[in-house]
């Protein structure tokens, strides 16, 4: 089955759909995406590393999940669909920022996203899908921010990209 992406204007208005891989050739167009930061008690943020058969950023550090909502489907619905295919539970969520960024992903492949920031909250260990994650692990936002720092090229560029900002968000609730 073909997947596709939403593309969407800078205010994030729907004005089409592409097929996905074709969407971050060239440059990559602007589509609409969700980045998920699932939290446990303590404030660590579960991290998963990227599968090899993923089509760009494979075998990187990134966060929970990230994915593209499917054309007439909220944010928050595919943040939920996406950790369940992708690290095997759920959890409640809630959109906390969006933002655009423009990232070369490696392979001649651009992500250019309007990305809702979804963060949740979980206890328990997930049970990952192999096709999509091949390892996982809690860390603190300090901590993560030190790694990217001294290693960025072990980090999905998104991850770098928007540490910052999810310290910001995090540390202001």
């Amino acid at each position: 089955m073909e997947q596709r992406v939403v593309l969407v204007d800078k205010n994030d208005n729907e004005i089409g759909t592409e097929e996905k891989l074709k969407a971050h050739q060239n440059g990559g167009k602007l589509h609409r995406a969700i980045s998920v930061f699932v939290f446990n008690g303590k404030g660590k943020l579960m991290l998963q590393k990227r599968a090899m058969k993923k089509y760009h950023a494979k075998g990187l550090w990134a966060n929970t999940c990230c994915s593209h909502p499917m054309h007439g489907e909220n944010p928050l619905d595919a943040a939920h669909r996406r950790l369940k295919e992708e690290m095997g539970f759920d959890c409640e969520m809630r959109e906390v920022f969006s933002f655009t960024y423009r990232a070369d992903v490696g392979s001649g492949l651009t992500e250019n996203e309007f990305d809702h920031i979804i963060f949740g909250v979980y206890e328990g260990e997930p049970r990952i899908n192999g096709d999509e994650v091949v390892d996982w692990k809690w860390m603190t936002l300090d901590q993560l921010k030190i790694q990217i720092k001294k290693n960025p090229e072990e980090f999905a560029p998104w991850l770098v990209l928007m540490i910052d900002e999810i310290l910001k968000h995090r540390n202001g609730q």
